[in-house]
C-alpha cells in the first residue's frame, strides 16, 4: 500500500508542476505531411561519418514516415540489402532552454531496432560533439527487451554513457507512453509516465560538466544495428513502427 500511495504523490507533483508552467510549443503532428516549419530531415548513411558515427546500418529517406490519425509513423523496413527509415530534427527551427519537454510514443520491437526521442546542443556546429551536450530522452534496444535508456553526454564524460540510467518496465512495449525531462538551471530529471528514473545535479557546473545552458534542438529516429542496436539484425521483424502521438514543451 505505501509503494501505491508514493506513486500517486509522484505522479500529483509531477503533474502540479507541468501545470505551473505554459505550453509554449506543441507537435501533434496533424495534416498530412509533415509541417517543414518545424522540421529538418536528416539524410543518406551519415558519411563522412558513416552510420551517424555509431555504425549503424540503415539509410534514413524522407519516405520512410506517414502521418496518420494524428500520429507520426516512423518506419524502419529492410529493401533488398538495403534498410531503411527515417530521421528528423527541429534544428534551427524549434530550439529550447529549461522546461518539461515530453512525447508520447509507442515501441517498435526486435533485436536490431533502436528508437529514440532526444535532444542535441545547438552549438554542435561550432563547438562539436560532445561538448556540445547531448540529452537522451527515450533510447530503446529491441535486443534488451522492457528496458528504457535514459543519458546524458558531456565532455566531461568523453562522450560515454556514465551519466546514466537503465531502467525496466516490464510492459513498456506495450501501448503508447509519455517520455519526459523537466530541465532547470540546476538539474535535469528524466521520467517515464511521469515517474521519476533518474536525475542529473552536478555540484560543480562548467561547460564540460554541465553544457546544459543553452539552447537544444529535439530529435526522433529509428536506427538499425550499430554500436548500441548490436551487430545482429533480425530481418524478419520488419517493418516496425516507431509511433509518435505528440510532443510538448512546457515552460
Amino acid at each position: 500500500m505505501k509503494k501505491y500511495i508514493l506513486l500517486i504523490l509522484v505522479v500529483a507533483v509531477s503533474f502540479a508542476q507541468k501545470n505551473e508552467r505554459k505550453l509554449v510549443w506543441q507537435e501533434n503532428f496533424d495534416g498530412k505531411e509533415l509541417n517543414q516549419k518545424n522540421w529538418n530531415f536528416e539524410l543518406g548513411n551519415g558519411c563522412p561519418n558513416c552510420g551517424w558515427g555509431n555504425n549503424e546500418r540503415q539509410l534514413y529517406t524522407k519516405t520512410n514516415h506517414t502521418l496518420k490519425n494524428g500520429t507520426l509513423i516512423i518506419t524502419a523496413q529492410k529493401e533488398d540489402s538495403i534498410y531503411t527509415s527515417t530521421r528528423i530534427t527541429t534544428l534551427g527551427k524549434k530550439e529550447f532552454m529549461y522546461g518539461r519537454i515530453e512525447a508520447r510514443a509507442k515501441l517498435p520491437i526486435g533485436k536490431g531496432i533502436w528508437p529514440a526521442f532526444w535532444m542535441l546542443g545547438s552549438s554542435i556546429k561550432t563547438v562539436a560533439w560532445p561538448k556540445c551536450g547531448e540529452i537522451d530522452i527515450l533510447e530503446y534496444v529491441g535486443k534488451n527487451p522492457h528496458l528504457v535508456y535514459t543519458t546524458l553526454h558531456t565532455q566531461d564524460s568523453h562522450g560515454n554513457s556514465i551519466n546514466t540510467k537503465i531502467t525496466t518496465f516490464p510492459e513498456i512495449e506495450e501501448g503508447f507512453h509519455v517520455y519526459a525531462i523537466d530541465w532547470t538551471k540546476d538539474k535535469i530529471e528524466f521520467l517515464v509516465d511521469n515517474i521519476s528514473v533518474y536525475t542529473f545535479q552536478p555540484q560543480e557546473k562548467n561547460e564540460n560538466i554541465w553544457p546544459f545552458d543553452h539552447k537544444f534542438y529535439i530529435i526522433l529516429n529509428m536506427a538499425v544495428g550499430g554500436n548500441f542496436g548490436g551487430p545482429d539484425v533480425d530481418d524478419t521483424i520488419f517493418p516496425q513502427q516507431f509511433i509518435v502521438d505528440y510532443i510538448k514543451v512546457y515552460q
